[in-house]
Protein backbone atom coordinates (compact mmCIF):
# COMPACT_ATOMS: atom_id res chain seq x y z
CA UNK A 1 0.00 0.00 0.00
CA UNK A 2 1.33 3.42 -0.93
CA UNK A 3 2.00 5.91 1.88
CA UNK A 4 2.66 9.65 1.36
CA UNK A 5 6.04 10.95 2.47
CA UNK A 6 5.96 11.70 6.20
CA UNK A 7 8.62 13.65 8.12
CA UNK A 8 7.73 12.00 11.44
CA UNK A 9 7.85 8.51 9.93
CA UNK A 10 11.15 9.29 8.23
CA UNK A 11 12.79 10.44 11.48
CA UNK A 12 11.41 7.38 13.32
CA UNK A 13 12.70 4.99 10.64
CA UNK A 14 16.12 6.65 10.71
CA UNK A 15 16.24 6.43 14.52
CA UNK A 16 15.25 2.76 14.51
CA UNK A 17 17.98 2.01 11.96
CA UNK A 18 20.53 3.94 14.02
CA UNK A 19 19.60 2.13 17.25
CA UNK A 20 19.64 -1.29 15.62
CA UNK A 21 23.11 -0.80 14.12
CA UNK A 22 24.49 1.59 16.72
CA UNK A 23 27.78 -0.19 17.44
CA UNK A 24 28.65 -0.79 13.78
CA UNK A 25 27.93 2.82 12.78
CA UNK A 26 29.70 4.42 15.74
CA UNK A 27 32.79 2.22 15.35
CA UNK A 28 33.02 3.26 11.69
CA UNK A 29 32.54 6.93 12.60
CA UNK A 30 35.25 6.83 15.26
CA UNK A 31 37.72 5.08 12.92
CA UNK A 32 36.98 7.57 10.12
CA UNK A 33 37.35 10.53 12.51
CA UNK A 34 40.68 9.25 13.83
CA UNK A 35 41.93 8.52 10.31
CA UNK A 36 41.08 12.01 9.06
CA UNK A 37 42.61 13.60 12.18
CA UNK A 38 45.84 11.59 11.97
CA UNK A 39 46.22 12.19 8.24
CA UNK A 40 45.59 15.90 8.78
CA UNK A 41 48.39 16.02 11.35
CA UNK A 42 50.77 14.02 9.13
CA UNK A 43 50.06 16.22 6.11
CA UNK A 44 50.51 19.34 8.24
CA UNK A 45 53.92 18.11 9.39
CA UNK A 46 55.23 16.83 6.05
CA UNK A 47 53.93 19.55 3.73
CA UNK A 48 55.46 23.02 4.30
CA UNK A 49 53.27 26.12 4.48
CA UNK A 50 53.62 29.12 2.21
CA UNK A 51 53.84 27.31 -1.12
CA UNK A 52 50.62 27.55 -3.14
CA UNK A 53 51.00 24.24 -5.00
CA UNK A 54 51.90 22.17 -1.94
CA UNK A 55 49.00 23.67 0.00
CA UNK A 56 46.66 22.89 -2.89
CA UNK A 57 47.97 19.33 -2.97
CA UNK A 58 47.46 18.99 0.80
CA UNK A 59 43.91 20.34 0.51
CA UNK A 60 43.11 17.91 -2.31
CA UNK A 61 44.57 15.00 -0.33
CA UNK A 62 42.44 15.85 2.70
CA UNK A 63 39.38 16.24 0.45
CA UNK A 64 40.10 12.82 -1.06
CA UNK A 65 40.33 11.21 2.39
CA UNK A 66 37.15 12.91 3.56
CA UNK A 67 35.37 11.88 0.35
CA UNK A 68 36.36 8.25 0.84
CA UNK A 69 35.20 8.23 4.48
CA UNK A 70 31.90 9.96 3.63
CA UNK A 71 31.10 7.61 0.76
CA UNK A 72 32.14 4.69 2.97
CA UNK A 73 29.62 5.79 5.59
CA UNK A 74 26.90 6.00 2.94
CA UNK A 75 27.82 2.58 1.59
CA UNK A 76 27.71 1.20 5.14
CA UNK A 77 24.27 2.67 5.85
CA UNK A 78 22.82 1.48 2.53
CA UNK A 79 24.33 -1.96 3.12
CA UNK A 80 22.84 -2.15 6.62
CA UNK A 81 19.46 -1.19 5.19
CA UNK A 82 19.61 -3.65 2.32
CA UNK A 83 21.28 -6.54 4.15
CA UNK A 84 19.10 -6.88 7.25
CA UNK A 85 18.19 -10.44 6.39
CA UNK A 86 21.70 -11.61 5.47
CA UNK A 87 25.29 -10.96 6.44
CA UNK A 88 27.48 -8.68 4.37
CA UNK A 89 31.18 -8.53 3.75
CA UNK A 90 33.53 -5.64 4.45
CA UNK A 91 34.21 -5.21 0.73
CA UNK A 92 30.56 -4.24 0.23
CA UNK A 93 31.03 -0.98 2.16
CA UNK A 94 34.07 0.17 0.18
CA UNK A 95 33.25 2.97 -2.29
CA UNK A 96 34.22 2.42 -5.90
CA UNK A 97 36.57 4.60 -7.92
CA UNK A 98 33.62 5.87 -9.96
CA UNK A 99 31.83 6.99 -6.79
CA UNK A 100 34.90 8.88 -5.61
CA UNK A 101 35.36 10.65 -8.96
CA UNK A 102 31.63 11.45 -9.14
CA UNK A 103 31.64 12.94 -5.65
CA UNK A 104 34.79 14.96 -6.37
CA UNK A 105 33.29 16.02 -9.70
CA UNK A 106 30.29 17.55 -7.94
CA UNK A 107 32.59 19.26 -5.41
CA UNK A 108 34.63 20.82 -8.23
CA UNK A 109 31.50 21.86 -10.14
CA UNK A 110 30.13 23.63 -7.05
CA UNK A 111 33.49 25.21 -6.32
CA UNK A 112 33.82 26.42 -9.92
CA UNK A 113 30.34 27.98 -9.84
CA UNK A 114 31.01 29.77 -6.54
CA UNK A 115 34.36 31.16 -7.72
CA UNK A 116 32.89 32.19 -11.08
CA UNK A 117 29.99 34.01 -9.39
CA UNK A 118 32.42 35.90 -7.17
CA UNK A 119 34.78 36.87 -9.99
CA UNK A 120 32.21 37.75 -12.64
CA UNK A 121 29.55 39.37 -10.45
CA UNK A 122 30.57 40.22 -6.89
CA UNK A 123 34.06 41.57 -7.70
CA UNK A 124 32.69 43.72 -10.53
CA UNK A 125 30.32 45.41 -8.08
CA UNK A 126 33.02 46.39 -5.60
CA UNK A 127 32.66 50.05 -6.68
CA UNK A 128 29.27 50.11 -4.91
CA UNK A 129 29.05 48.71 -1.35
CA UNK A 130 25.27 48.40 -1.64
CA UNK A 131 25.41 46.54 -4.95
CA UNK A 132 28.16 44.26 -3.63
CA UNK A 133 26.13 43.52 -0.50
CA UNK A 134 23.05 42.76 -2.63
CA UNK A 135 25.11 40.38 -4.79
CA UNK A 136 26.44 38.60 -1.70
CA UNK A 137 22.96 38.26 -0.21
CA UNK A 138 21.59 36.98 -3.52
CA UNK A 139 24.49 34.52 -3.67
CA UNK A 140 23.65 33.19 -0.21
CA UNK A 141 20.01 32.60 -1.18
CA UNK A 142 21.07 30.91 -4.42
CA UNK A 143 23.44 28.61 -2.51
CA UNK A 144 20.76 27.74 0.06
CA UNK A 145 18.29 26.93 -2.72
CA UNK A 146 20.80 24.75 -4.54
CA UNK A 147 21.71 22.94 -1.30
CA UNK A 148 18.02 22.17 -0.88
CA UNK A 149 17.70 20.82 -4.42
CA UNK A 150 21.05 19.02 -4.63
CA UNK A 151 21.27 17.59 -1.10
CA UNK A 152 20.62 14.04 -2.33
CA UNK A 153 23.29 13.92 -5.03
CA UNK A 154 25.58 11.77 -2.86
CA UNK A 155 22.85 9.20 -2.25
CA UNK A 156 22.42 8.81 -6.01
CA UNK A 157 26.19 8.54 -6.42
CA UNK A 158 26.30 5.63 -3.95
CA UNK A 159 22.93 3.92 -4.45
CA UNK A 160 22.46 4.46 -8.19
CA UNK A 161 26.13 4.72 -9.25
CA UNK A 162 25.31 8.03 -10.94
CA UNK A 163 27.88 10.40 -12.40
CA UNK A 164 28.29 13.99 -11.16
CA UNK A 165 25.92 15.72 -13.60
CA UNK A 166 23.40 12.86 -13.52
CA UNK A 167 23.31 12.81 -9.70
CA UNK A 168 22.63 16.57 -9.56
CA UNK A 169 19.79 16.23 -12.08
CA UNK A 170 18.30 13.28 -10.16
CA UNK A 171 18.45 15.13 -6.86
CA UNK A 172 16.83 18.20 -8.44
CA UNK A 173 14.00 16.07 -9.80
CA UNK A 174 13.57 14.11 -6.55
CA UNK A 175 12.94 17.26 -4.49
CA UNK A 176 10.62 18.89 -7.02
CA UNK A 177 7.26 18.07 -5.39
CA UNK A 178 8.44 17.99 -1.78
CA UNK A 179 10.19 21.32 -1.29
CA UNK A 180 8.65 22.23 2.08
CA UNK A 181 9.10 18.76 3.57
CA UNK A 182 12.67 18.51 2.33
CA UNK A 183 13.29 21.98 3.78
CA UNK A 184 11.97 20.74 7.13
CA UNK A 185 14.27 17.70 6.97
CA UNK A 186 17.21 19.97 6.11
CA UNK A 187 16.31 22.20 9.07
CA UNK A 188 16.33 19.19 11.42
CA UNK A 189 19.71 18.08 10.06
CA UNK A 190 21.21 21.55 10.50
CA UNK A 191 19.95 21.76 14.09
CA UNK A 192 21.33 18.31 14.98
CA UNK A 193 24.75 19.41 13.72
CA UNK A 194 24.71 23.05 14.87
CA UNK A 195 23.50 22.54 18.46
CA UNK A 196 26.38 20.26 19.62
CA UNK A 197 28.91 22.52 17.88
CA UNK A 198 27.49 25.64 19.53
CA UNK A 199 27.17 24.08 22.98
CA UNK A 200 30.69 22.61 22.76
CA UNK A 201 32.06 26.17 22.65
CA UNK A 202 30.99 26.50 26.28
CA UNK A 203 31.12 22.84 27.33
CA UNK A 204 33.95 21.21 25.31
CA UNK A 205 33.02 17.66 26.33
CA UNK A 206 29.75 18.03 24.39
CA UNK A 207 31.77 17.98 21.16
CA UNK A 208 31.86 14.18 21.42
CA UNK A 209 28.17 14.21 20.51
CA UNK A 210 29.20 15.03 16.94
CA UNK A 211 30.39 11.42 16.62
CA UNK A 212 26.74 10.45 17.18
CA UNK A 213 24.85 13.25 15.41
CA UNK A 214 26.95 13.19 12.22
CA UNK A 215 26.15 9.57 11.27
CA UNK A 216 22.56 10.01 12.43
CA UNK A 217 21.90 13.01 10.17
CA UNK A 218 23.32 11.04 7.25
CA UNK A 219 20.95 8.18 8.08
CA UNK A 220 18.10 10.70 8.05
CA UNK A 221 19.25 11.91 4.64
CA UNK A 222 19.46 8.38 3.23
CA UNK A 223 16.09 7.29 4.62
CA UNK A 224 14.53 10.50 3.28
CA UNK A 225 16.02 9.73 -0.13
CA UNK A 226 14.62 6.19 -0.16
CA UNK A 227 11.15 7.31 0.90
CA UNK A 228 11.09 10.09 -1.65
CA UNK A 229 12.10 7.63 -4.37
CA UNK A 230 9.25 5.32 -3.35
CA UNK A 231 6.79 8.22 -3.28
CA UNK A 232 7.78 9.23 -6.81
CA UNK A 233 7.40 5.62 -7.95
CA UNK A 234 3.98 5.43 -6.25
CA UNK A 235 4.92 2.30 -4.30
CA UNK A 236 5.08 1.40 -0.63
CA UNK A 237 7.69 3.59 1.07
CA UNK A 238 8.38 1.18 3.92
CA UNK A 239 12.17 1.08 4.01
CA UNK A 240 12.03 -2.24 5.80
CA UNK A 241 10.88 -3.87 2.59
CA UNK A 242 14.24 -3.15 1.03
CA UNK A 243 16.38 -3.84 4.09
Amino acid sequence: MYHPFSIAETIKTAWDLFKKNFITIIVYSVIAFLLISVMGIIIGILIPEGDFYTEMFASFLLLLIQTYSTLGLYKLIFTLMDSELYEFEFSQVLPSIKMIFSYLGVAFIIGFCVVTYKILIVDHLSFSPIAELAANVAGVFIVLYLILRFMFFNTFVVDDHSGPIESLKQSFELTRDYMLKVLAILGIIVLLIAIPIKVSQYVPVVSILILFTYPFVNIILIVTYRKLVYSHQDIDDDVAETL
